[in-house]
């Protein structure tokens, strides 16, 4: 009987494909939301109209499509979960990583069959595009932590690096923030605020507008994505000036920066395209494509420092042991 065995290569490969599968089962759910499909199968899942196959019309077949596409990210997490769980067991940090995708996938599946099946509130609609985000992230840094490890074992001096605990902390408060700023983003989308403040930078033509109904969640959105922004920008700054010897956290850095500036951007066309139905469409996709590829960013940031933080708590550790035993020897 033959034995499979994976390299660390193979693994990799499937972590990417994963992602990408991920990837695309987030933005069938954004299609789903932004085109008003989510009830094309009325309320039946998983079958759509009583059927495996649905009718072939265009609502019907981006609700389906979704569902097939969450249904495959759900069969290759698991895949990924067992696979690095046999063949990788002692990465403790991509045995994490496979799990968070496993237990969110199924929980962002849970919900949206919930949502079909049952109505629910726009809070609870909103939480689900957050769960989805995190189970994207998850990919993200299963991804890049298999790409990681695969380099680290190429050369053993890459873990030898650390940052600050100040910056990790930084990271940190910006990763979690930044899910604040999507769900509330995602609040405004399952409340139908779009159209709430007219215009941008102002709000209906005013810094301060009255703040009631759409308008006020929409503004209330506006600020927080403005105060993300320079948590990125300051972050960015600092992981690419401060930390020369670190081009792994320089690359994280820019890309934040990079991938929050192109959100902020394309918050702005949401805005201007409103009222021009495939423009909008088209804007309020890649608006979510955008924020997901930050939120995963910063998701594996905040790894990575806490990684590096704690490889310099050991060696300040290791070095206060050899002081102790320079003195005890003297």
């Amino acid at each position: 009987m033959r034995v499979i065995t994976l390299t660390m290569n193979q693994l990799k490969r499937l972590s990417y494909v994963t992602c990408l599968i991920m990837f695309l089962a987030l933005l069938g759910g954004a299609v789903v939301t932004k085109t008003g499909s989510g009830l094309e199968c009325g309320n039946e899942w998983p079958l759509c109209h009583g059927k495996l196959i649905p009718a072939y019309t265009v609502g019907s077949m981006i609700e389906y499509t979704h569902r097939l596409f969450s249904g495959l990210a759900g069969l290759l997490s698991l895949a990924s979960m067992y696979a690095f769980w046999r063949y990788a067991r002692e990465r403790k940090d991509l045995l994490a990583y496979a799990l968070l995708t496993l237990i969110f996938v199924v929980v962002q599946g849970g919900m949206g069959a919930l949502a079909v099946t049952k109505p629910q509130s726009a809070a609870v609609m909103a939480l689900h595009m957050g769960f989805s985000l995190i189970a994207f992230a998850s990919s993200v840094m299963l991804a890049l932590g298999a790409k990681r490890r695969e380099s680290a074992d190429s050369d053993p001096a890459a873990g030898n690096y650390t940052v600050s605990r100040s910056f990790r902390n930084l990271t940190w408060i910006t990763a979690l923030y930044s899910y604040v700023v999507v769900y509330i983003g995602a609040y405004v989308s399952h409340t139908d605020s779009q159209g709430g403040c007219s215009g941008w930078p102002l709000c209906n033509g005013e810094f301060i507008p009255e703040l009631s109904g759409g308008v006020a969640v929409v503004f209330v959105h506006r600020i927080a994505a403005a105060l993300l922004f320079v948590l990125v920008a300051v972050l960015g700054h600092l992981a690419f000036w401060r930390h020369k010897n670190l081009p792994e956290l320089r690359a994280l850095g820019l890309a934040a920066v990079l991938l929050c500036l192109m959100q902020v951007l394309s918050g702005a066309a949401v805005v201007h395209t409103l009222y021009n139905e495939r423009l909008y469409i088209f804007a309020a996709l890649s608006h979510i494509v955008l924020i997901a590829g930050l939120f995963g960013v910063l998701c594996y940031m905040s790894v990575r420092v806490w990684q590096m933080s704690r490889t310099e708590t050991q060696a300040a550790g290791l070095t206060v042991s050899s002081v102790s035993l320079a003195s005890s020897d003297e």
